[in-house]
């Protein structure tokens, strides 16, 4: 596994619900990875106490302040076009071996990370279509001053060329921002306790 297939296989973890299993795992995740951004964040973890992290992270990743960890929904919005982007994002895992059949659905950024960790090549491709809401995740999370930051930045850090340091930059990556219209879909807020890991296993031969 190349390094960057390691940080996002870390970061993936650290960007799912920090629960206990989570903590159980800290050791592990920071002698897996030498990313400094990553390892920053493991520490601040370790001196947090779960409770206290999990409702930090729900106030983090929250759709109506535009935190939004669903990457489909920043191009998409709640509209008819993102069930065809979450069809074609299934499709993709689909043909790489990967049955999607979890509650959580297929454009969470830490499925798409544990993906990406795994196919290379396609997860790559995945993230980079979706690089302009990952960007704009990233800048807002860091004007919001958190530790999760970092784990973005150090997502961010594994994709080609440099980050936009402005969100017209970022906007520029896409023809258009979230689209408003509404289509009776309820809105998919993280803050519940996520299958591990996220990705499910390959199917049989």
């Amino acid at each position: 596994m190349t390094p960057d297939a390691v940080v996002r296989l870390v970061a993936g973890r650290l960007l799912q619900y920090p629960d206990e299993r989570l903590y159980a795992d800290l050791d592990l995740l920071h002698d897996a990875v030498d990313e400094p951004a990553l390892r920053e964040f493991i520490a601040h973890a370790r001196v947090h106490r779960p409770l206290d992290l999990a409702a930090h992270y729900t106030d983090v990743f929250d759709t109506r302040n535009r935190r939004c960890l669903y990457l489909t929904w920043w191009s998409d919005g709640d509209t008819r076009n993102r069930g065809l982007s979450l069809v074609r994002v299934k499709r993709v895992y689909r043909e790489h071996g990967l049955e999607f059949d979890s509650e959580e659905l297929p454009d969470f950024l830490p499925v798409l990370l544990e993906f990406a960790a795994r196919e290379e090549d396609a997860g790559t491709a995945l993230l980079e279509e979706n690089r302009a809401g990952l960007e704009l995740l990233r800048l807002a999370v860091t004007d919001m001053g958190t530790p999760y930051a970092r784990v973005l930045e150090a997502v961010c850090g594994t994709l080609p060329g440099p980050s936009p340091k402005t969100r017209a930059e970022a906007k520029a990556l896409a023809r258009s921002g979230p689209p408003q219209e509404l289509v009776g879909l309820e809105p998919f807020g993280p803050g519940i306790e996520l299958p591990w890991p996220t990705v499910p296993e390959r199917t049989p031969a």
